[in-house]
């Protein structure tokens, strides 16, 4: 069991899906997303990167890249890595980001060009002039998230796209804000499932009552390198009108 529960803490799945939206601008066509959380204390291998590779549009990060006494050199790798994918890569905080030198890690991020979206918005334009754009807020725990200075940065008739370490996010805003997707991670999916249940559910799309929310049950764990119905995962999101 002990060994099964390994396997599936070091799974390299990378799943596909493809998620409609009805307010998705057409002349995009559709937006191919890369998304990968709770990284923690593994180091990205060859074989998901084999998956991904001139697949995808946009890299994002959602939080817990790292953890206290990981070293940085790890990181840097796992972002070299990245790198090679072939896409602008976006990154969101997460708790366990905060346990190390923080302002370590924001350098080393600029310097391998990963844009930080910490309370900001970057903005994508189609040809025919319709708008994306991904919102990234800092992360709930430590109090660092500003959704609305965030929501500042954005165009009242743009796609919003928003990127959150905590799902809790979604407690925050209401159909006003017209955010019609949100990615995040944190949950693990429970992480070890004791006959189906544990203290958060599986990663999945969620579809609310004023966005859809995608939770992934991410890609490291915490505390132990086990993981039980709940197995290690990374994302290829295809978005498009529906």
């Amino acid at each position: 069991m002990l060994f099964y529960m390994f396997k599936q803490a070091f799974a390299d799945n990378v799943t596909e899906e493809t998620i409609l939206i009805e307010d998705f601008p057409k002349t995009f066509g559709e937006l191919k997303i890369f998304f990968l959380s709770d990284v923690h204390r593994r180091e990205i291998t060859d074989e998901v990167l084999s998956k991904v590779k001139k697949k995808v549009d946009i890299v994002v990060i959602g939080g817990d890249l790292t953890e206290k006494k990981v070293p940085f050199a790890r990181v840097e790798a796992n972002l070299q890595k990245l790198k090679t994918i072939g896409a602008p890569i976006y990154f969101v905080w997460g708790n366990n980001d905060y346990e190390t030198d923080f302002r370590t890690l924001d350098a080393i991020l600029l310097q391998h060009g990963v844009k930080v979206l910490d309370n900001t918005a970057v903005t994508f334009e189609s040809r025919e002039g319709e708008y994306i754009q991904l919102l990234g807020v800092d992360e709930l725990s430590v109090e660092k998230d500003n959704l609305s200075l965030a929501l500042s940065d954005c165009r009242t008739d743009s796609f919003k796209i928003l990127a959150a370490h905590n799902p809790e996010i979604i407690e925050k805003f209401t159909e006003e804000e017209k955010i019609s997707f949100v990615l995040c991670g944190h949950t693990h999916g429970g992480q070890i499932r004791i006959f189906g249940f544990g203290p958060y559910e599986k990663g999945k799309l969620h579809v609310l009552s004023h966005t859809k929310l995608f939770i992934s049950n991410g890609y490291g764990t915490s505390l132990l390198p086990l993981r039980l119905g709940a197995p290690a995962e990374t994302h290829i999101l295809t978005l498009k009108r529906g």
